[in-house]
Parts: structure tokens; C-alpha cells; sequence
């Protein structure tokens, strides 16, 4: 696997630019361009502010519902979508990799990359929310920013890898997916906090590593406190994930070509 990293480090061009070409395709016949990445989920956050809020009140203590809607649905965005290109970026390409050799898993990661940038985009917003809001800043645990980023990226590239691979051989990957998300997203505490959840049950809870990811967001950013543990349960999560589908990956890469 060490071998394989540098590999994939060697062709730090070839990611570059298929970044940027994935980026300049998705909004170059775009009126709106860029705002696409915050209108997704804040036409999202809308809906569940107004059923949270007027239809079915949920109670988030202090910090205002579209505050605390909005800080979830940004990681979660991008998590969806990235997946979504994910799966899709070896078949989408299939002249691509049956034509010429480079490290195959150069255009999964670029999907995801390209969906980086949409994060940055959609993550100004909260800046702003917090502004208008005046939620006070937590120095010390924006420290702890990168961290739960790069755990994210991980729980991203080892599912985005393993669906990626899994579709070159069966298509209906893409629509177990779109299932799976669907489901997913409402196992996670994005339209609500994690004290519905019944106390007995939250050790299970957090086994879903999107859950300590998210409470771990907004903790940091609304809250003013440090992660938990359940950060450390999400690590590890993350990390078993990122081996099992990077080694998957691998495992049948060669048979890509033969497939696609």
C-alpha cells in the first residue's frame, strides 16, 4: 500500500488538473456557477427550518434551528455528492482508463477534490450565519477543524474507492447508493440533535461515523466546547473503512480494463 500511495503522490499533475477539469465541466455552461454549492443546502436547511420550527418544533437549546441545520448539511453535502461522483468517475471515463495507464484511483479522488471546493464555497455561509447570529468564536477548538476534516476525507475516499470500484462491475451500485444516502441521512443527527436519540442507544449511534463527525462540527462551532470521545469512535470508523475500500480498490484494478 506504501507503494501505491507514492504512486498515486507521483502523479500529483495528472489530480491536479483532472480537479480542475471536473470543476470548470460542472459549471462552465452554468448561469449561476459557484452559488450552486450554497443553494443546495441552504434550499434544503429552508424546508426543515420551516417544518422544525413552525410544524414540528425540535428543540436545539440556544442555537437557532437554521444555524444548527445548516452547520450539519454542509458536511453532509459534500459527503453525498462526493460519493455520488465518486462511483460514478471510473465509468464516466472508461476510454480513459482502458486506453492509457496512470493510478486509477486519481479519478475518484479528483471527484471528491473538485466537491472540496463546493465545501469551502457553502462553508462561507456559516462564517456568516455565525456573524449574524452572534455565536462566539471558539479558538481552541477551531483547532480541531483539520482533524475533523480530515476524518471525514477518509470515511469519503474509503466508501467513494470501494463504490467506485464496485461499479465497473455492477451498475446498480449507483442506485443502491442514492438508497443508501437517503436512509443515511436521516440515521444522522443533521435535522435533529442527538438528544432524541434515547441515552441507552447512543453508544450504537455514534457507531455511524457521520454522527461524532457532525456533532463534532457543531460542537466546536456553536457549541464553544471540545469534541467528545464519540470523535475518537468516528477516527477509528473512518480509518477501518478507508483500508477496507482503498484495499479493495486495489484488489481489482487490474480488471478494470477488461470490464468497462
Amino acid at each position: 500500500m506504501l507503494a501505491q500511495s507514492i504512486a498515486l503522490l507521483q502523479a500529483g499533475d495528472l489530480l491536479r488538473e483532472w480537479t480542475s477539469r471536473n470543476i470548470r465541466a460542472r459549471y462552465q455552461q452554468s448561469a449561476l456557477g459557484w452559488l450552486w454549492a450554497v443553494i443546495q443546502p441552504v434550499a434544503q436547511v429552508a424546508v426543515f427550518t420551516l417544518i422544525f420550527t413552525l410544524i414540528v418544533p425540535v428543540n436545539t437549546g440556544d442555537i437557532p434551528y437554521v444555524i444548527f441545520s445548516y452547520v450539519a448539511m454542509v458536511p453532509w453535502t459534500f459527503l453525498a455528492t462526493s460519493l455520488t461522483d465518486m462511483s460514478n468517475s471510473l465509468v464516466d471515463n472508461m476510454t480513459l482508463v482502458t486506453k492509457i495507464y496512470f493510478p486509477r484511483e486519481v479519478l475518484p479522488v479528483a471527484a471528491m477534490l473538485a466537491r472540496l471546493m463546493d465545501f469551502g464555497v457553502a462553508a462561507v455561509l456559516v462564517v456568516i450565519l455565525m456573524l449574524f447570529y452572534q455565536v462566539p468564536l471558539f479558538p481552541a477548538g477551531l483547532l480541531f477543524l483539520p482533524v475533523i476534516l480530515g476524518i471525514q476525507l477518509a470515511l469519503t475516499l474509503g466508501l467513494g474507492l470501494a463504490a467506485a470500484a464496485a461499479n465497473v462491475f455492477f451498475r446498480d451500485v449507483r442506485s443502491l447508493l442514492t438508497l443508501g444516502l437517503q436512509i443515511w441521512f436521516y440515521a444522522s443527527p443533521i435535522i435533529y440533535p442527538v438528544t432524541l436519540v434515547p441515552e441507552r442507544l447512543r453508544s450504537f449511534y455514534y457507531l455511524n461515523p457521520m454522527s461524532g463527525i457532525i456533532e463534532a462540527y457543531r460542537d466546536v462551532l456553536l457549541r464553544g466546547e471540545l469534541p467528545g470521545p464519540y470523535l475518537a469512535l468516528s477516527a477509528a470508523m473512518s480509518l477501518v473503512v478507508f483500508s477496507i475500500g482503498y484495499w479493495f480498490f486495489k484488489r481489482v484494478e487490474f480488471q478494470f480494463a477488461d470490464i468497462v
